[in-house]
């Protein structure tokens, strides 16, 4: 068995929820994070070995992210996505954002899971007591299924938005501080995708304001 889903069953077992998010460090686009619960008593042993190679969406190709979210659509107790916009990330400040949005994620997980963690980060006020575990979604098969969600969910709205601003390259970089999309933002300025408030190269070359 994966030693992700181990962990999750050491701790109790029942209904396990993780919360991770997807595109903190980006230049452009949103903030996604999501909240994935397992009801462990309901897994077969033919789930488990589907769900074999969950881990952090980071390690995994574009393809293995793909055939997994899909797996992980289809035997998870419950799924819950929340976005942030660039301007909202802009208005309130980027932690403040993500942690809110891990604890929204999980808030909206019904019924309330009897385990769950976070990756990294602690959300106060959250309704949902939890853990917070660094390195996370290289321990908790749930975290490391969030991490999944929300990965994925986040490059198809990028790819999405690269339909309407082509010029950037958002296809190949998902909005990442790469070097094609910082000459990209030399070239035609920024657009409301991107986020003002980071201190970007490209952006001191246009004179904005970070």
């Amino acid at each position: 068995m994966n030693a992700r889903f181990a962990f999750d069953l050491e701790q109790g077992g029942g209904l396990v929820a993780g919360a991770d998010e997807a595109g903190r460090g980006s230049l452009a686009g949103p903030l996604v994070a999501a909240a994935v619960s397992f009801d462990y008593a309901s897994l077969t042993d033919g789930d488990f070995e589907v769900l074999e190679r969950l881990n952090d969406s980071k390690q995994l190709t574009r393809e293995a992210r793909a055939e997994l979210y899909a797996a992980i659509v289809g035997r998870a107790r419950q799924i819950a996505v929340v976005a942030v916009s660039a301007a909202t990330i802009d208005e309130r400040g980027l932690h403040r954002c993500n942690v809110r949005a891990l604890g929204a994620a999980l808030e909206a997980l019904r019924p309330s899971p009897d385990v769950a963690f976070t990756d990294g980060f602690a959300v106060p006020d959250c309704a949902v007591a939890h853990v917070a575990l660094i390195g996370g979604d290289t321990r908790s098969a749930a975290v490391a299924a969030a991490s999944v969600v929300a990965k994925v969910t986040r490059d198809r709205v990028m790819l999405r938005l690269d339909e309407d601003y082509p010029v950037y390259g958002f296809a190949r970089h998902v909005g990442y501080a790469t070097v094609e999309h910082q000459a990209m933002i030399t070239r035609h300025g920024v657009c409301h995708l991107h986020r003002r408030s980071f201190d970007a190269v490209s952006y001191r070359q246009l004179g904005l304001d970070v």
